[in-house]
């Protein structure tokens, strides 16, 4: 009915914004009309100005770009101080084929990497991101407040109702109006307290400076570490490469005051952190971040993680070729022709040609049962609904990477994957 082309995702602005409509506009409404209890003209000033702060901060979430990397940003290590950090680890984005600064995750629906992104948010249709965040939070202190203040004025309303709720009808309110009345209570409790609990989760971010896909990567380097104490301290990499896996500290948590000024803008004007029309931050910004002294210099975030390493590109021996084999027969030759035709129809073709290895627990009860296991080649290629390997990991809440909005399939497989042409040029210039 909506064409091939239409996602339910277009909805999300339109339903937001007749959800702030219903409640700002037609409570106002109501309250002109409700004779037992008149509403006071300080009221309309006050609901009318939060709903304008509302308004200004929402669309100003959904519309403002959330960054996308500079030209002068793709190629890493142009200053001589980066040069001299050559061999530090770095991380490539293999759909927009250039470096990924520090923080920056590639979206799924924004189709390119975004600097300090914390989620894809589906009610702004638009990542939460280091340009987006500051209005992002004053749309959910503006939506709290205000529909907390309109929560008072609905409940005096309802107080009334109910107490006086003996008399006869026709000294109380219409029908439609004890409706109107019920659904304006309804769903401005459930919204506030929803968008309460997420103000807390959010303001919890900007304390510790931690991001939601960050407290992801927190969580799955805890677990990595308690799979390394178990295992002697080390955990398998692809073709039987062997890390050492040690504890690391969050590097981005400089200071309550400092992590707010940051998550704000950049900004430690406090009055400038809830004004709705503070600017943007600087676009220049978001690509670079203090750190604490926590960890000695050089140690990027994330940790490593052995299973987010693709597997090393492996070239066939001359004694393997199909070509050089030779068959007893014509009909030896067809059979093994439609196998290798069965292999490639089978074989995953994703984007970033990446191999997927098995889950952990697949592999290591393979261990406990002293089964034989060749390191050296690749594990099983799963779909691309890739819910059976390692990548589909969950952290306590259940979410995967996917659920914040990032491209899974180049996000997970990130991990020293700079193409070799790259890191030749990277020396020449070192």
């Amino acid at each position: 009915m909506f064409g091939n082309d239409f996602e339910i995702s277009r909805l999300a602005i339109p339903a937001v914004s007749i959800l702030i409509s219903f409640l700002a506009y037609t409570s106002q409404y109501f309250f002109l009309h409700f004779e037992s209890v008149p509403l006071r003209k300080d009221e309309v000033w006050k609901i009318n100005i939060f709903a304008l702060c509302i308004w200004v901060c929402y669309l100003r979430s959904c519309y403002v770009d959330p960054g996308r990397l500079p030209a002068s940003q793709k190629n890493a290590n142009t200053s001589p101080e980066e040069k001299a950090q050559a061999t530090r680890r770095q991380r490539w984005c293999r759909r927009c084929e250039a470096y990924k600064p520090p923080r920056a995750h590639h979206c799924k629906a924004c189709q390119r990497c975004i600097p300090k992104m914390d989620h894809h948010c589906p009610w702004t249709s638009n990542c939460v991101s280091h340009f987006t965040f500051p209005h992002f939070f004053r749309f959910l202190f503006y939506a709290v407040v205000g529909m907390g203040y309109l929560e008072t004025l609905i409940w005096e309303r309802v107080s009334f109702v109910w107490g006086a709720r003996n008399l006869p009808s026709y000294l109380g309110p219409s029908v439609g109006q004890l409706v109107h009345l019920f659904l304006l209570f309804v769903v401005n409790s459930v919204t506030v307290l929803a968008l309460f609990i997420l103000l807390v989760r959010t303001l919890y971010s900007i304390l510790f400076n931690i991001t939601t896909i960050e407290s992801w990567e927190i969580e799955r380097h805890e677990t990595l570490v308690r799979r390394a104490r178990v295992l002697g301290g080390y955990l398998d990499g692809p073709a039987g490469q062997r890390f050492r896996i040690k504890k690391q500290e969050f590097p981005y948590d400089v200071g309550i005051f400092s992590n707010m000024s940051q998550a704000m803008g950049g900004t430690s004007n406090i009055f400038s952190w809830f004004w709705p029309f503070t600017a943007t931050p600087d676009r220049k910004s978001g690509w670079e971040f203090p750190v604490n002294d926590f960890e000695a210099p050089g140690v990027t975030w994330p940790p490593l993680d052995p299973d987010r390493i693709p597997f090393p590109a492996q070239t066939p021996s001359t004694t393997d070729s199909p070509m050089m084999k030779t068959y007893t027969s014509a009909r030896e030759q067809v059979e093994a022709f439609k196998r290798r035709q069965s292999d490639d129809m089978n074989r995953r073709r994703p984007f970033s040609k990446v191999q997927r290895r098995k889950r952990f627990h697949d592999r290591f009860e393979k261990i406990d049962q002293n089964q034989s296991e060749d390191e050296g080649q690749p594990g099983p290629i799963y779909g691309d609904d890739s819910d059976d390997g390692e990548e589909s990991w969950r952290n306590a809440d259940g979410e995967r990477l996917q659920d914040f909005g990032v491209d899974e399939d180049v996000e997970f497989y990130d991990e020293d994957d700079i193409p070799l042409g790259v890191l030749m040029e990277q020396r020449r210039q070192a």
